[in-house]
């Protein structure tokens, strides 16, 4: 069973409908216990790093995904929350990895933000990676970044280089949505239910 946390995400639906296509088994859930007990979980986010640390908050949930020990996959802020601070509203964040979440700059109409559409990442041999080939483009839409680390097992250059995916141990994280860049990103979830 696939626990994926309930805590009023923007991308909950779209993250269900690729787990339908998948045919996997999930349930979306803020029951701390379901979430303890699933073989893997979910951790998606759309939106501001202190609403979404607060809604978390409220439901008593972030020592249960502190805890956790099977495989997690954070989506876009669920990445970003798996860090120690962001930038946005100097916002404290679960500190699972120790990364600060920094906000892009640009001052050119080249780049602008938030980084939203298309873009490429340079991936590592993460299990993460799978069956995936060089030069893939997932769909990205966020203005803060966590930067290159040694966590960093994708990595996407707008403005500079940024990590597109990040992980410790169990915990897993990627900047792009993959439940909204087709066949990669649906191979990206298979491969987080079927090996991490």
């Amino acid at each position: 069973m696939i626990a994926i946390i309930d805590y009023k995400a923007g991308n909950t639906c779209s993250v269900m409908n690729a787990l339908n296509r998948l045919d996997a088994d999930y349930v979306l859930t803020d029951d701390k216990e379901q979430i303890k007990r699933a073989d893997k979980v979910i951790f998606p986010g759309v939106g501001h790093a202190k609403a979404a640390m607060d809604a978390l908050n409220e439901k008593e949930l972030i020592p249960v995904i502190k805890k956790l020990n099977q495989p997690l996959l954070g989506i876009c802020l669920g990445m970003q929350l798996l860090c120690a601070k962001s930038e946005e509203s100097n916002t404290k964040c679960l500190n699972i990895i120790p990364l600060d979440v920094l906000r892009f700059s640009s001052d050119t109409s080249e780049f602008k933000v938030p980084h939203m559409g298309w873009n490429t990442f340079e991936q590592n041999n993460d299990l993460l990676f799978n069956q995936i080939g060089c030069e893939n483009h997932c769909y990205f839409v966020h203005s803060y970044y966590a930067p290159i680390s040694e966590y960093t097992i994708s990595k996407t250059n707008y403005i500079h280089d940024f990590s597109s995916s990040i992980r410790k141990n169990n915990f897993v994280g990627v900047q792009f949505h993959p439940e909204k860049s087709g066949t990669i990103g649906e191979q990206i979830i298979k491969n987080f239910l079927e090996n991490d």
